[in-house]
């Protein structure tokens, strides 16, 4: 395995790309979240497979080759991101949190930054889209002014907090919060910011911690209940235990990828080939490492309409030591299309093509009325909604909002050894 920092640079991307294609003849990239991605065309041209990138730019929208980890079923013909440039969001994230908890009043905190500013527009639009009252407040990078955006929040009557913004920024806003007495229902972040590190980080802003839900695409890091995750705990303690109290979704998700590339070169047979890898990512048949993720490939398919049904991974951080996942047990693993049905029908009746599910017990599906359109134009995926420079979200966990989620596949919940604990859902009907 050979390695090479870019230091989130562009121009050091580029020196990385051509030192790992051209000169080390790599077979694969593997498990990147690459900031400025400015090599991405020229991995593409080369055929070499980037398998299970984070999709923090919209690169793994446009180019062939390049395989993020929550897959895709935009064309990737390399001429622009998404479908002729249109990529779409769903809206399961902000429909959950209205109807789970009844929220309203929600305000989106970003960085005059680019990345993060086109991500708080799809939240901002997404949440809209939902009935919710938004209020959007933008802060200086170098200089955050949190105290007025907490004070704004009071006044507003702030029930649901959304970000894009780092650690740093979610623990700055939470202190001002914390001394300005402003409290929310919930504080939903992106899949990059749910790591053990919460439990540090949110040290003296435990209202915050308290409320602190992320949403995602793959299985909860601290889900040991499952074997998959397990099988990665145990890995990770054998050959990092300096890590085990530093784990992070990102993590499980970067060994996810690790099995997907495994799993595509042990395919191959004796003779490992940047063809064969390829091929392999590019099969009709749907891959979720184990159960690690949500089944997903990368079958290109016409740009979505009418409706789609969604489920979406849901995490609330707890302190307590041992806590058990909440899931609807046997809600199946699969998208559905339904385009013209008012109420989503049970999951069988109409699988999306390469998507199988499996037996589930009556009732455990809970559709619900039709969701409101989100107009096309967001950065984001069939996934959830995700905009360029939020690693995760296809994220609250979507890829973690993205703000955002995919389906959950609502298995057996197990026992939990630390402190976050999932709730998978298969909650709304919306259109993609």
């Amino acid at each position: 395995m050979i390695s090479c920092d870019d230091s989130g640079d562009g121009g050091d991307n580029q020196t990385c790309v051509h030192q790992l294609v051209d000169q080390d003849r790599v077979v694969a990239l593997v498990a990147g979240s690459e900031l400025d991605y400015a090599g991405a065309a020229y991995v593409s041209a080369q055929h070499v497979p980037d398998i299970g990138g984070e999709p923090i730019t919209t690169v793994y929208d446009q180019y062939p080759y390049l395989y993020q980890i929550y897959g895709s079923s935009e064309p990737r013909d390399g001429s622009a991101p998404g479908w002729d440039g249109t990529e779409y969001q769903t809206t399961e994230v902000y429909r959950y949190f209205k109807q789970k908890l009844g929220l309203r009043r929600a305000t989106v905190v970003a960085y005059d930054q680019a990345d993060s500013a086109r991500y708080a527009a799809e939240l901002v639009q997404g949440l809209r889209a939902e009935g919710y009252q938004v209020q959007s407040e933008t802060v200086d990078f170098a200089l955050p002014d949190f105290a007025a955006v907490a004070a704004e929040m009071k006044a507003q009557g702030t029930q649901l907090l959304m970000d894009a913004m780092d650690t740093r920024g979610n623990i700055g806003l939470c202190q001002a919060m914390a001394a300005d007495g402003v409290t929310v229902a919930a504080k939903v972040t992106n899949v990059q910011n749910w790591s053990e590190q919460v439990r540090q980080d949110y040290a003296d802003v435990p209202g915050c911690r308290d409320v602190l839900w992320a949403t995602a695409d793959s299985r909860n890091y601290d889900d040991v209940g499952y074997p998959a995750v397990a099988a990665f705990r145990a890995a990770m303690q054998r050959y990092y235990p300096q890590r085990a109290a530093l784990m992070s979704q990102w993590e499980l998700e970067g060994w996810a990828a690790a099995l997907w590339f495994s799993d595509a070169a042990r395919s191959c047979g004796g003779t490992v080939t940047r063809a064969c890898v390829n091929s392999f990512m590019e099969r009709p048949q749907p891959y979720d490492a184990d159960g690690l993720l949500i089944p997903t490939g990368f079958v290109p398919r016409p740009a979505p309409t009418g409706l789609q049904r969604a489920c979406l991974d849901v995490a609330r951080w707890e302190d307590s030591a041992t806590v058990r996942g909440v899931r609807a047990p046997g809600s199946p693993r699969c998208r559905t299309w339904t385009p013209t049905a008012s109420r989503c029908p049970p999951c069988p009746s109409a699988p999306e093509p390469g998507f199988g599910c499996p037996d589930f017990a009556a009732g455990s599906l809970r559709p619900v009325p039709t969701a409101r359109a989100l107009w096309p134009g967001l950065s984001g995926d069939r996934h959830g909604p995700r905009a360029p420079g939020n690693p995760g979200t296809r994220g609250p966990w979507r890829r973690g909002s993205r703000g955002g989620g995919r389906q959950g596949d609502g298995r057996q919940a197990g026992p939990q050894r630390a402190s976050a604990s999932m709730e998978r859902s298969s909650w709304p009907c919306v259109f993609r």
